[in-house]
């Protein structure tokens, strides 16, 4: 029986499988992020009036919350998350110390961070000893129309830090239904994937299958998270990650896509955003 591959995730020596489940679609709230019905019970996030709370003592109370929900003793990686939100400065002083304190009393195996810009990578790694943090979850920075983040893979690796990527469907856009009306990303590319779908579509493909694959491709990725609702998704997801090891991707239709998503390449957000 055929197995996803694992990959080990920089030096902590955990292995996981090159295909991760994405939950945003569990909800429906900001981003894509939020509470569906099989986590109605969860409180919504905790932030202060002017944003997320990265306090030392709201980090603190924040993992023995989660860890009574979840029931468990201790969690692998304990992410600081959308750090962009807050102040970097704070994260580096205040927050990655207190995860250090929380990882030392064995409820964290690991400390992660991560966002959507990529210099805030680069900023708390250069201001934090080595071994502050051991992962980084990047999104929508390591698909067909937007790959940025390989620019970074050298550097991350310098620094004994494993990498997580996830929405390799950039948020929706690289599928035959399109982005939610939220979707930040401009006209013209909402407009360039739409085009590459079409495409795809009208030679018989899904552009969505061929997307998870190239995000797939480059192994110095320790896992891919993709977002999925259904076990339909589970299972195309899982084949298509099956066919990437055995067949490889579909060269012809990669580089046609490419071609069409050409002018929108690496494209961010719109200000504020990123």
């Amino acid at each position: 029986m055929a197995t996803l591959e694992r990959r080990e995730l920089g030096n902590t020596g955990l292995k996981l499988g090159c295909l991760g489940f994405g939950a945003s679609p569990l909800g429906n709230v900001l981003w894509g992020y939020g509470l569906g019905d099989g986590a109605r019970e969860l409180p919504p996030r905790v932030e202060r009036a002017d944003g997320f709370d990265f306090s030392a003592e709201r980090v603190t109370r924040s993992i023995d919350e989660s860890l009574a929900r979840l029931k468990l003793d201790y969690v692998d990686i304990l992410h600081c998350h959308d750090i962009e939100f807050g102040s970097l400065d704070q994260i580096v002083n205040v927050t990655i110390p207190a995860l250090q304190k929380i990882r030392e009393t064995g409820k964290a195996r690991f400390i992660g961070i991560t966002g959507l810009p990529l210099e805030i990578f680069t900023y708390v790694l250069d201001r934090t000893p080595p071994g502050s943090v051991d992962v980084i979850l990047s999104y929508c920075h390591y698909s067909i129309n937007d790959s940025a983040l390989i620019d970074w893979l050298p550097y991350l690796k310098s620094k004994g830090v494993g990498v997580i990527s996830a929405s390799p469907l950039a948020m929706g856009l690289l599928t035959d239904n399109g982005p939610p009306e939220w979707h930040p990303a401009s006209l013209e590319l909402k407009d360039a994937c739409r085009d590459a779908a079409a495409h795809c579509k009208e030679k018989g493909k899904n552009i969505s299958k061929v997307a998870l694959q190239y995000s797939l491709m480059n192994k110095e990725i320790a896992t891919i998270l993709v977002g999925m609702n259904s076990p339909k998704q589970v299972e195309e997801n899982v084949t298509a990650a099956l066919g990437l090891s055995s067949l490889g991707i579909d060269q012809e239709l990669l580089h046609e896509v490419e071609t069409i998503l050409e002018p929108v390449k690496n494209q961010t957000w719109p200000s504020g955003i990123q």
